[in-house]
């Protein structure tokens, strides 16, 4: 499949070699969308310097040995030494044709990697919040994405499901009863049944000194507590697995991989980093000292990986993910979807890792850093009182405020279907209002932009795609039937069919810089390509059947991309809206 950006580039290349010598064959010249032409080249302008000579001067020699004829109407030198490079329309329509027809969309294939990637990871018997949103949606989107492009994702849902906690959540448990309606709380209100515990501990001694030795009993492995332990983690599934069918991502029981998991590992992880003198003994407490990590007044930062009283740290945990991931899971490439906070821990951890010999230098590691949602006053989103907003709550009112909306536009509608688009449109603009935004900045939560009909959200998009297969019901016409052939006369189908081209291109991109808002603006910007084509080429009232034909294609293609473009985000597309 061609890329117009890749076809240009080569092309240029080869031109640069025989203009300039073959040294400058290998150069990686700059083609871009460009205002005054389909691309521009500045390559000319990048090597004028180094040669000597005027850019305009060095464009014109690259431009005489540029053998383009079969892509390009028109190429051209503007400014001080631009090359623009106008794009045949048969050629443009030919590729469109071959999107048409291509399962992928023109989507490349990488070579396949295996790539494990960390995401949502809430706690055991706690509600999920709204600061959970982000990394489950982001780390739910990238995970489709990379598996879209054909690499071999490992889904990694690193919950909380160990430590001293445990100890007052299992005595609590004890006290009300493992089938109690006090239990299932668990399933359905998890704060109120860990606050529950945390006021029995704050309040009776005994009870405190029951969970602390509880915990003992844990850590040690004692069958009857690891049993309670068990059904707490099973209760919490249950939780788990409404808010992910609710909000729509792919995660499943088969994806846990708490920290409980890696327990085992932790003695070993800090005998080893002991023998090779990476971790020495500070304060009483296992610390891992590394260069150019300081705090305060330039005081070195330790990654503790065994506290002072025996217990293990994040970083013991983390190393031992890391270990994992590598030498089970034969890791190519290791993503961590995690709050922008934790950017300097996950440093220490990978730096630690690689120091002791069990990240090797061909495996990377991309902390994808996720930034606040934020309210309306700018601060952190929380409820009046302060408290985090539950997420279950979020998303429920998401779909009820889509009931109110589906309601007033389509009234025709029985009551089944208003309420299956709403919970579509609902939960899919929660998400694609946290896709379109870069996803390491802080975006402000509203509902009334989230659910507009306009603007770069998820319902304007829902509503294209909507919109098109109305097309192809008066037209009583299957999509899949439009097959062409695609020809381009007119300026808005040129423009359409242009940017049916980039989404194989977007999507690769998404997949090398895991940045899921790219393909959120290149899916606005297609939908407003086909709102333009749709105003000024009428469809099903064209001139001749060839014109008709040739425009349902292109309105077919678009119908394509979009759906697979939000599918890929982890957005669904109503049949109607």
């Amino acid at each position: 499949m061609a890329d117009p950006q890749e076809v240009l580039t080569q092309r240029v290349q080869s031109a640069l070699g025989a203009a300039l010598g073959a040294e400058y064959a290998a150069t990686d010249p700059v083609i871009r969308p460009s205002q005054f032409a389909d691309y521009q080249a500045n390559a000319a302008l990048a090597l004028a310097k180094r040669l000597g000579r005027k850019p305009r001067d060095v464009a014109a020699d690259v431009v005489a040995r540029l053998e383009v004829d079969d892509v390009c109407r028109e190429v051209g030198i503007s400014g001080p030494g631009f090359i623009n490079l106008t794009l045949r329309d048969d050629w443009i329509a030919d590729r469109a044709q071959d999107v048409l027809a291509d399962p992928r969309l023109g989507t490349p294939e990488p070579p396949r990697q295996n790539i494990p990637i960390d995401y949502s990871a809430p706690n055991v018997a706690k509600e999920m919040h709204v600061g959970h949103l982000r990394t489950t949606v982001v780390g739910d989107a990238l995970a489709r994405t990379l598996e879209f492009l054909g690499h071999n994702v490992i889904r990694q849902n690193h919950i909380g499901d160990w430590g001293t906690p445990f100890g007052m959540l299992i005595e609590h448990l004890l006290e009300v009863g493992a089938d109690s309606p006090e239990a299932d709380l668990v399933k359905t209100d998890p704060n109120a049944f860990y606050q529950a515990a945390r006021e029995k501990f704050d309040a009776s001694e005994d009870f405190a000194g029951r969970a602390r030795r509880r915990v003992v009993a844990l850590q040690a492995g004692d069958p009857d507590t690891l049993r309670h332990w068990r059904e707490l983690v099973d209760l919490s599934k249950v939780y788990f697995n409404r808010v992910y069918a609710t909000l729509d991502v792919t995660l499943t029981d088969a994806d846990l991989a708490g920290e409980s998991t890696y327990n085992d590992a932790l003695a070993g992880i800090c005998d080893e980093l002991s023998a090779k003198g990476i971790a020495e003994v500070s304060e009483g407490a296992l610390c891992v000292f590394l260069d150019g990590f300081t705090g305060r007044e330039g005081k070195p930062v330790p990654l503790i990986i065994r506290k002072s009283d025996g217990g293990y740290n994040y970083g013991t945990t983390d190393l031992a993910t890391v270990r994992r991931r590598v030498e089970e899971l034969h890791a190519d490439r290791i993503v961590y979807v995690v709050g922008a906070p934790q950017a300097m821990h996950f440093r220490m951890v990978w730096e630690t890792a690689r120091r002791a010999g069990w990240l090797p230098e061909d495996v990377e590691t991309v902390h994808v850093q996720i930034g606040n949602v934020l309210g309306e006053d700018g601060k952190i989103l929380r409820t009046r009182s302060g408290r985090s907003i539950r997420l279950m709550a979020l998303l429920d009112e998401a779909v009820e405020r889509a009931t109110k909306v589906v309601a007033e536009n389509r009234p025709d509608l029985d009551d089944a279907t208003r309420a299956a688009i709403a919970r579509e449109v609902g939960i899919g603009a929660v998400k694609y209002a946290d896709l379109s935004v870069a996803h390491d900045t802080e975006y402000v939560f509203d509902f009334d932009r989230m659910l507009a009909l306009n603007g770069n959200t998820g319902p304007y998009l829902q509503y294209a795609t909507a919109r098109i297969r109305s097309i192809f019901r008066k037209g009583g016409l299957a999509p899949e039937d439009a097959t062409g052939p695609i020809a381009v006369t007119e300026p808005a189908e040129r423009a359409l069919a242009l940017t049916l081209l980039g989404f194989g291109p977007t999507v690769a991109k998404v997949g090398e810089t895991l940045e899921p808002h790219r393909l959120c603006a290149y899916l606005f910007d297609l939908a407003q390509a086909f709102t333009s084509f749709y105003e000024q080429c009428p469809v099903l009232k064209a001139d001749d059947d060839a014109v008709r034909a040739s425009r349902l294609a292109l309105t077919a293609a678009t119908l394509n991309v979009l759906v697979r473009g939000l599918g890929v985000l982890g957005v669904r597309a109503p049949e109607q809206m």
